[in-house]
């Protein structure tokens, strides 16, 4: 692996990217002997990228000339099987600036469920708020008691009425800019579906059909490269209906929505981390996985 392909490998955008675990052993010539060929080179590429580098299919595939989209995908859901990785979904920020980002958690050494499932509640309780008290708000103060209060306050002198002062005219509004219809950031995802897999090419009535499902995505917290991603993960190799395709995936895996938006449950616990099925891409409770897989998926035993 050519230190040159690395160092052209791109920067994640904040909170999201690479996350190694902790307790990683040191690197060693032929650590990842025992996987195949294809899975032995994307774990090694993987592995010497720093903190924070982009794991997005299409990045991985164009930095390293060995392996395209399909087959890197297929290697990274393998390698999630072996213990390797897990994607995740994280809340990142406090208060009402929080937002949803995915991070895939690297392992040199292969792990077991266990100990991820073990790992990832640590994580989320390591990424919780702590507590702090709120200050009071200004009309919570407590009155001063009579004995407090300053003695006497001096009164105001009365404002003497200017006469004959005149009122300025109010200027004219100015007339209102003629305004053009802009296409919204959920229009725009998806008419440019096509341009990012022409699998999942959607006409314009089409983008107009799905354009309030695509909103809600944005109302509840992620935005347009987010949506593009999970809209194009793990494509099949041909797309019959992608007016159908895309629908289906809107509806199955919307994230849920954000704290600040939520009523909040006297003694529930928000959740700040959840994993996504390495095949699918659906959310989930960390429990709900094995192999990094959603049932269905292990089901149809798809790796």
């Amino acid at each position: 692996m050519s230190a040159s392909s690395r160092s052209h490998h791109p920067k994640a955008k904040p909170g999201y990217g690479k996350r190694s675990v902790p307790d990683q052993r040191p690197p060693c010539e032929g650590g990842f002997a025992l996987l195949p060929e294809r899975e032995r080179h994307i774990a090694g590429y993987v592995d010497a990228l720093p903190e924070g580098a982009a794991m997005d299919i299409k990045s991985l595939a164009r930095s390293q000339p060995l392996y395209g989209q399909m087959a890197v995908g297929s290697a990274l859901r393998a390698l999630g099987v072996a213990g390797h990785l897990r994607h995740v979904r994280c809340l990142s920020g406090e208060g009402g600036q929080v937002r949803w980002v995915t991070r895939t958690f690297w392992s040199r050494v292969a792990r077991d469920n266990e100990w991820w499932d073990a790992f990832l509640a640590a994580e989320e309780r390591r990424s919780a708020p702590q507590e702090t008290a709120a200050p009071p708000p200004p009309w919570g103060h407590a009155v001063p008691a009579a004995s407090e209060a300053p003695a006497s306050v001096p009164a105001q002198p009365p404002i003497a009425a200017v006469p004959q002062q005149r009122t300025a005219e109010p200027e004219p509004e100015p007339e209102p800019e003629a305004t053009v219809d802009r296409p919204s950031p959920a229009f725009l995802v998806l008419a440019r579906l096509g341009r990012t897999d022409s699998r999942l090419a959607l006409s314009a009535a089409d983008c107009a059909a799905l354009e309030q499902v695509a909103a809600e995505w944005f109302a509840r917290g992620v935005d347009a490269d987010y949506l593009t991603r999970v809209l194009t993960a793990g494509l099949p190799a041909s797309v019959d209906s992608p007016f159908g395709f895309v629908r289906r995936r809107l509806h199955d895996k919307i994230p849920p929505r954000l704290p600040a938006a939520a009523p909040a449950v006297p003694g529930t616990p928000v959740r700040r981390l959840i994993v996504e099925c390495t095949e699918c891409g659906v959310p989930g409770r960390p429990e709900a996985f094995r192999d990094g897989l959603c049932r269905p998926c292990r089901q149809l035993g798809r790796v």
